[in-house]
């Protein structure tokens, strides 16, 4: 509060109780807080002045509330634009190649204007086709549908003939929103067939943007950049332009209260792709760092496994079909679905450890024992210890986690609220929580927000420099679990189960992992846990991901002398010797 301004008035406010008080241009007194404007004027010293002459002093009647500042006019698809750019360039910051957003992105971003007929078209839909009306009684509720009821200007309401006859002209535009087509975007009727932008839709852009160009920022690098804060989302709104007023209906469009699913995400890519109706991508060949050939190597290492189990992988793959471009370049006749790089990816490194170790329960631990008893036990890889380690090092990084985003600070700057009545609620909420967080700072002695990360492609750090998670693996041998025969390193696991591989109808159910879950046995489960959180997915959404991979390795015509014995859970097994794995 400036003192000399207000000569130390510290009366506080009727409406908000706040003292905090400020000095319009013409000398009145109103609250910051929720400008409300009391009968009470600065005093104004006139520089001319003499002793003996008079001065008078009046006290002006002014409206009780302060006179709103209006913005430019401006449109929905205008606030996406803005926001998009900068998402686009705090990648830019983070080492992503220029050409991203000044070739591909600004090209997607006119062809999607175009395609949902906003602009660059011959017909493009304008927001004065949907002409302004006056509400009934309830203003409120009138303002919830879309209605308005009366249009200020300069602070002063108009005579209902003069509103009414402004209401219809294209300069002014309804005070229940800042924007122009706030409603279309609200109307379901209007919104699904033209494909209309959500801040949902921003990121799905962006990840197309991101594969089209090749770059190794896979849609969970994405999800991860954007919940850490390196790409604005949830309060994107903020950087917008002061003259791009928020208002209304458009708190329903830009407000944002949590970060999407990778399922989300990936579905609405999908469905732009459709909607775009893009040529062929291009080829995602296996020198790319999206190829499950390269980006497997990556989820190796973050998992601390050892380098060895990486050509298995590349044989699985073989095996499968999966190494041919085709499959993984997006192309409306060959691959009509964009692959999901990342799951297949950490899906075909679980398909992989169940090839060699076993994961049921009892394989991995007696092929364990067995690489312990050996002479050279000190080079060779050993489930149990990986096991141990990574569950210690998992344990910590979830409550790190969860200690991160129980500290992180979701209120924005800039708060966005439906209606008048509402913004003194959300005011008086802000500055409650604004106390509560100082005097939280001042018992705990430490800042309340969460730290600041800098963004990295890995979850876990392996080696012996300071704050590593625990000593590397990656060298070592898999001569425990993988024997010579016919002059061909074969896995010492004869065996292989699966659940069930018939494929579900994808309109009828979804994912069957909560009902199969108890069945499953428990290091097979484990080790999804470990990749979902790698990921930042569910489980059930890696889940069906390994059974498709599983469905591609079984169903592929190979001899029948190379196969290998499967079983499934339902099938009865010899009994074997439970291992003590603690």
């Amino acid at each position: 509060m400036d003192e000399e301004q207000t000569a130390g008035y510290r009366e506080p406010c009727a409406q908000c109780s706040a003292v905090d008080w400020g000095v319009s241009e013409e000398g009145r007194f109103y609250c910051r807080s929720c400008h409300n404007v009391i009968e009470r004027t600065r005093e104004v010293v006139d520089p001319n002045f003499t002793p003996g002459s008079s001065r008078i002093s009046t006290i002006g009647r002014g409206t009780r509330t302060k006179r709103a500042e209006r913005g430019r006019q401006w449109m929905i698809c205008e606030g996406f634009q803005f926001i998009l750019k900068n998402q686009a360039d705090a990648l830019l910051r983070l080492g992503v190649s220029p050409r991203v957003k000044d070739e591909v992105l600004c090209q997607l971003w006119r062809l999607y204007l175009q395609k949902s007929q906003q602009a660059f078209t011959h017909n493009p839909v304008r927001s004065s086709q949907f002409k302004l009306r006056r509400p009934g009684s309830d203003s409120e509720s009138a303002a919830e549908s879309s209605a308005v009821s009366d249009v200020e200007t300069d602070g002063e309401t108009n005579p209902p003939s003069t509103a009414g006859s402004n209401a219809e002209s294209p300069s002014d535009w309804s005070v229940c929103s800042g924007s122009l087509d706030a409603a279309s975007y609200l109307s379901a009727r209007l919104r699904r067939p033209r494909g209309l932008m959500s801040m949902k839709k921003t990121l799905a852009l962006i990840h197309i943007a991101l594969t089209w160009s090749r770059e190794p920022l896979t849609l969970s690098d994405l999800l991860r950049l954007v919940s850490e804060g390196h790409v604005p989302y949830v309060n994107a709104y903020e950087e917008l332009p002061e003259e791009m007023k928020l208002e209304g209906k458009d708190a329903l469009i830009f407000r944002v209260e949590s970060v999407p699913s990778h399922r989300a995400v990936h579905q609405e890519a999908h469905a732009l792709v459709l909607l775009l109706r893009l040529p062929a991508f291009p080829p995602i060949s296996r020198q790319s760092l999206l190829h499950p050939a390269l980006l497997s190597l990556r989820y190796l290492t973050d998992a601390n496994l050892p380098d060895e189990l990486h050509p298995w992988l590349c044989r699985l793959m073989e095996r499968a079909g999966m190494a041919d471009q085709t499959l993984h370049t997006v192309d409306r006749l060959s691959c009509p679905v964009l692959p999901r790089y990342d799951v297949q990816a950490a899906a075909l490194v679980i398909v992989t450890m169940k090839l060699v170790f076993g994961l049921d329960d009892h394989t991995e631990w007696d092929l364990s024992n067995e690489a312990g008893d050996q002479d050279d036990s000190g080079s060779m890889f050993s489930l149990r210890r990986w096991f141990r380690l990574l569950q210690a090092a998992l344990t910590r990084a979830q409550h790190r986690r969860e200690h991160d985003i129980a500290r992180k600070q979701w209120r924005s700057k800039k708060p966005l609220y439906m209606n008048k009545k509402d913004k003194y609620v959300v005011m008086k909420k802000r500055r409650i929580a604004e106390q509560l967080q100082l005097c939280f700072e001042k018992l705990s002695s430490r800042p309340a927000a969460a730290e600041r990360v800098r963004p990295s492609s890995f979850r876990f750090c392996w080696g012996d420099e300071d704050g590593a998670d625990g000593p590397s693996m990656h060298h070592k041998k898999l001569d425990g679990v993988v024997t010579l025969k016919h002059n061909m390193q074969t896995p010492s696991n004869p065996t292989y189960w699966h659940p069930a591989l018939r494929p579900c109808s994808s309109w009828k159910c979804r994912s069957h992992y909560s009902e199969v879950e108890a069945t499953l046995p428990r290091m097979f489960v484990w080790v999804l846990q470990l990749f979902s959180f790698l990921l930042d997915v569910k489980p059930a959404y890696l889940y069906e991901e390994v059974l498709m991979v599983e469905r591609r390795v079984f169903s592929s015509k190979t001899p029948r002398r190379t196969r290998t014995k499967t079983r499934t859970r339902a099938e009865s097994r010899t009994p074997q010797r439970e291992r003590d794995t603690r």
